[in-house]
C-alpha cells in the first residue's frame, strides 16, 4: 500500500487527509505537534472571551475517526529529507512515504521590530489566544483592584496591523469597552478611560478590500472609539510601552501583534531556498521543484493565482489546495500527471463589530456592508466549523453575547499573565533586547 506523509493538521493538511482517505489504496500518516485543528478565523473571539477554546479547536483523532487508513501522530517535525521523503521528529521517530505533503502552517512575523517577540501577543494559534485572553482579564482585574494603574497604561490596548485579524480584534475591543461600561461585575474599573489603538504603516485598514469597504470599516471602528494611527509603524515594543515611528510613546502592557505571517520554522530546515515570507515556492500543480512526490500547501507555500501573484494566506486557499493536492496524488498513484491548481475565489469578509461587517462576495466582489454582512459573516463561519457540536455552541455563545451583552465566562486560567511589573518604565535608549526571548512572553 502506498504511503502519504502529511506534516500539519491545519486547514490544508486536514483537507488533504480527508480527501486522500477516500482511497483504500493509500495509507496516510498525519503529523502535528498538537492533537487538534484550530479554526484560526475565530481565535480573536477566544481572546476576547466570546467563544471558548473548545469552540474553535477540534481533536484530529475524532475528526478522522471514521477513516481507518489515516494514522494520527502527535509529534514535532524537526527535519525532512526531501529526496527520500523521510521525516524525523523531536521525539525520535522517523517516517518515510511515497508522497510528502508540507503543510506546517505559519508563525508571527515581527519584521525585526525590537522587543516585539518578547513583549507583544501574536494571535495565530489557540495558545496565543488563551494567553492573550488571560492578559486582558489580568489587566482588568488589576485596574479594578488599583485604579492608579490606569495611569501606567493598564487600560491601553495597542493592536499592530490593520489587516482582517487586527481590524476584527479592534472592533471586538471597541464593543467590549462599551459592554464594560454597563457591566456591574467590575465595581471600580475606570472603563471610560480605556483606549484601543490600531496601528498600521498603511494609510488604510483591510487593504485587500475595496475603497468603499475600507472607508466603512474605518468609520465603524471610530464609532467604537478605536483610535486609528495609520501611516505609522511600530519602532519598538517594551514591557510597558510602544514607540511609534512618529515619536509617540504609548504606555501599555497589552500589545496585540497582527502585523503579518511567515512560514513555520520548518521551512528553514528543508535545504531549499525559501521565497517571500519564508514560504516554499511551488509549481502550478503544488509540487516542490526538483523533488519528486513532494508538495507544499497553505500558509507554508507561495501559491500563484490566475494572475501570477501569490494567493493570500486565507483558510479558503488552504482548504482548496489541500483537496487539490489529494486529487493530484491520487492521479499520480494511478500513473497520470497532476493538474495545475485553480483557486475558486468565493470572496472575502471581515467582522468589524456588533451589527457591522463587510463582505465582498464572488469573483466580481459583490459588496455587502452593515447588518446584512454581519449576519452573512456569522452564517459562513458557522458552516465552516468542523463539527455539529461546535456549530451549535458557537451559535449559542453568539446569541448570549448579542442579546445578553455580557461575555459568557471570562476565566483567567494562565496565572503567569498576571505577573506584570507596573513600575517598569525603562529608558527607551537603553532597553536591552533578548534575541532568544519566546514570542508573546511579556513581562
Amino acid at each position: 500500500m502506498k504511503h502519504v506523509i502529511i506534516i500539519g493538521g491545519g486547514f490544508a493538511g486536514l483537507s488533504c487527509a480527508r480527501e486522500l482517505a477516500r482511497s483504500r489504496e493509500l495509507q496516510i500518516t498525519l503529523i502535528d505537534k498538537n492533537n487538534y485543528q484550530q479554526f484560526q478565523p475565530l481565535l480573536y473571539q477566544v481572546a476576547t472571551a466570546t467563544l471558548a477554546p473548545s469552540n474553535v479547536a477540534f481533536n484530529l483523532r475524532n475528526t478522522l475517526r471514521q477513516h481507518p487508513n489515516v494514522d494520527i501522530k502527535m509529534a514535532e517535525v524537526v527535519s525532512v529529507d526531501l529526496i527520500t521523503r523521510t521525516v524525523a521528529t523531536k521525539e525520535g521517530q522517523q517516517y518515510q512515504g511515497d508522497w510528502l505533503v508540507l503543510a506546517a502552517g505559519s508563525q508571527a512575523n515581527f519584521f525585526g521590530t525590537p522587543g516585539a517577540d518578547c513583549n507583544s501577543y501574536p494571535l495565530y494559534s489557540l495558545r496565543d489566544a488563551e494567553k492573550l485572553r488571560s492578559r486582558i482579564i489580568a489587566v482588568l482585574e488589576a485596574a479594578d483592584r488599583d485604579p492608579s494603574l490606569v495611569e501606567k497604561g493598564a487600560l491601553n490596548f495597542v493592536i499592530v496591523g490593520a489587516g482582517p485579524t487586527g481590524t476584527e480584534m479592534a472592533g471586538a475591543f471597541g464593543d467590549a469597552a462599551c459592554v464594560l461600561q454597563k457591566d456591574k461585575r467590575f465595581k471600580n474599573l475606570a472603563t471610560g478611560q480605556a483606549q484601543v489603538v490600531l496601528v498600521d504603516q498603511s494609510s488604510d485598514v483591510i487593504n485587500a478590500f475595496s475603497e468603499k469597504s475600507r472607508i466603512f470599516a474605518a468609520g465603524a471602528l471610530r464609532q467604537r472609539g478605536v483610535q486609528l494611527r495609520l501611516g505609522t509603524s511600530v519602532k519598538e515594543v517594551g514591557p510597558g510601552h510602544v514607540l511609534l515611528s512618529d515619536g509617540t510613546r504609548i504606555k501599555t502592557h497589552t500589545v496585540i501583534w497582527a502585523g503579518g505571517l511567515k512560514a513555520a520554522p520548518l521551512s528553514a530546515k528543508l535545504g531549499v531556498q525559501a521565497g517571500r515570507g519564508g514560504r516554499i515556492d511551488v509549481q502550478p500543480d503544488l509540487t516542490v521543484k526538483g523533488f519528486e512526490g513532494v508538495y507544499a500547501l497553505g500558509d507554508f507555500a507561495n501559491i500563484a493565482g490566475a494572475d501570477g501573484k501569490a494567493l493570500p494566506q486565507l483558510a479558503s486557499v488552504a482548504e482548496q489546495c489541500g483537496k487539490w493536492c489529494a486529487k493530484n496524488i491520487a492521479l499520480e498513484a494511478a500513473g497520470r500527471p497532476g493538474r495545475p491548481f485553480r483557486y475558486v475565489d468565493k470572496g472575502i469578509m471581515a467582522m468589524i463589530g456588533r451589527n457591522s461587517a463587510v463582505a465582498e462576495l464572488g469573483v466580481r466582489r459583490g459588496h455587502v456592508r452593515g447588518m446584512i454582512a454581519f449576519v452573512t459573516w456569522l452564517g459562513v463561519h458557522v458552516l465552516l466549523l468542523t463539527n455539529a457540536r461546535a456549530k451549535i455552541e458557537a451559535v449559542i455563545a453568539w446569541a448570549w453575547d448579542y442579546f445578553g451583552r455580557v461575555r459568557s465566562n471570562p476565566i483567567l486560567d494562565r496565572i503567569e499573565q498576571t505577573q506584570i511589573d507596573w513600575n517598569h518604565d525603562e529608558d527607551v535608549s537603553t532597553m536591552q533586547i533578548n534575541p532568544e526571548c519566546p514570542a508573546g512572553r511579556a513581562s
